[in-house]
């Protein structure tokens, strides 16, 4: 039987799996940044959902000033020690969504969400307080790039995904389900499974939670309840500078680019 918790308690597992598409990713948001970021190029930089501070590190190798938050202390804790051992800095404290402080290095120039944790805001005010909140420690032309996974209630199976990466001698595979997403509350049921070998032993770690969802118009909706930000551009998760998308529900891995007005 699977151990039963939260897999942001595990913070390495958490790394391993994910850290492969980290300097992609950097590569990706410092091009939406100097394509569509304001001038001046101060390079300040907000982290929300920050988790094990892998693209914190990555961000601040390449000299930007990096703030970041994380409701999870495990999580914290590792990314400090990350950069400690690199010999790098940001600030990283203990934080919501929907109702952060922002750090020193505010205003900043660009702010990142990009794998659906914003979707752990189960209500459309906490969204829209967020995006609110981001919106007001940009600097004007900032930018906040939004990775969701938009949800096309007429054709909603039920998903599974599977990853896995090996460091150091210890091996993860990730297994998420995902149930179809309920069209009146918006709600979807999501299953992950870490099945962890190290030294010749093998244990599994179950988390379950919710996601709130969204489709293409419900998104736009939002939008218009936060006007300091405006959508300049879409992208989809191959995080590809060259090649657009539109805001409609023809993709569902999109990444957003709202600009602080």
């Amino acid at each position: 039987m699977p151990d039963l918790r939260d897999w942001y308690d595990t913070p390495l597992y958490y790394d391993i799996i994910f850290d492969a598409g980290t300097p992609g990713e950097a590569d990706f948001l410092e091009a939406v940044h100097h394509l569509y970021g304001p001038q001046g190029r101060s390079r300040r930089l907000l982290e929300p959902a920050c988790g094990s501070g892998r693209l914190v590190l990555e961000m601040a190798r390449r000299g930007w000033k990096v703030d970041g938050f994380d409701g999870n202390p495990n999580m914290l804790a590792y990314a400090r020690e990350r950069l400690k051992a690199a010999e790098l800095h940001a600030e990283l404290w203990e934080d919501q969504l929907q109702r952060f402080t922002p750090g020193k290095n505010q205003p900043y120039d660009l702010a990142h969400c990009l794998v659906s944790s914003f979707k752990y805001l189960l209500h459309g005010r906490d969204a829209a307080a967020c995006l609110r909140r981001i919106a007001d420690c940009l600097r004007p032309g900032g930018l906040f790039v939004l990775g969701v996974h938009l949800t096309d209630y007429a054709h909603n199976p039920e998903e599974h995904e599977r990853w896995q990466a090996e460091r150091d001698g210890i091996r993860v595979t990730c297994d998420t389900h995902t149930w179809p997403a309920n069209p009146e509350t918006r709600l979807e049921e999501l299953r992950t499974r870490l099945r962890i070998t190290h030294g010749g032993h093998t244990h599994v770690q179950e988390t379950q939670w919710q996601f709130r969802t969204y489709n293409a118009a419900q998104m736009r909706a939002l939008l218009r309840r936060v006007p300091a930000l405006e959508l300049v551009a879409c992208h989809d998760f191959t995080h590809d500078i060259h090649a657009t998308r539109p805001l409609d529900d023809s993709y569902s891995d999109i990444v957003l680019i709202l600009r602080r007005r």
